[in-house]
């Protein structure tokens, strides 16, 4: 059985560029470079090199058949966000998912949709026992 490759730890620069990817979807470079300008000054040259790295990585996939290159996001935001969990469940929660989660909504507060989704998800896991 072939394991799942794990996937690569983002750095901030790069979630800003998979974050853009995700909300909008394949983009050139400079799609990726007006969006991250918008909110601060970057070049051009920067978003292209940190592209470069985060097709090395395995981040981003590169469609090179039209002169304008196209990329996409190689990783889901979902299994992002799972991977930034699972790190912050082990370093300050000693892999407990609980704990993260109590600790969450105790600084937060959340929505009775939010709430009604939790009450589903801690049913199903009640269910699965």
């Amino acid at each position: 059985m072939m394991k799942k490759r794990e996937i690569p730890r983002p750095t901030e620069a790069e979630l800003e560029l998979l974050g853009i990817l995700w909300e909008r979807g394949p983009a050139t470079v400079r799609d990726l470079f007006e969006a991250v300008n918008t909110g601060r000054e970057v070049v051009y040259t920067g978003v292209l090199k940190l592209l470069q790295i985060m097709t090395e990585k395995g981040l981003v996939v590169r469609d090179e058949r039209e002169r304008a290159h196209i990329y996409r996001a190689a990783v889901t935001q979902a299994d992002t966000e799972v991977r930034f969990l699972r790190e912050l469940s082990d370093r300050f929660f000693a892999g407990s998912a609980a704990q993260l989660a109590l600790r969450a909504l105790e600084i937060e507060k959340a929505s009775d949709a939010e709430l009604d989704v939790i009450r589903q998800l801690i049913a199903k896991k009640d269910a699965a026992r």
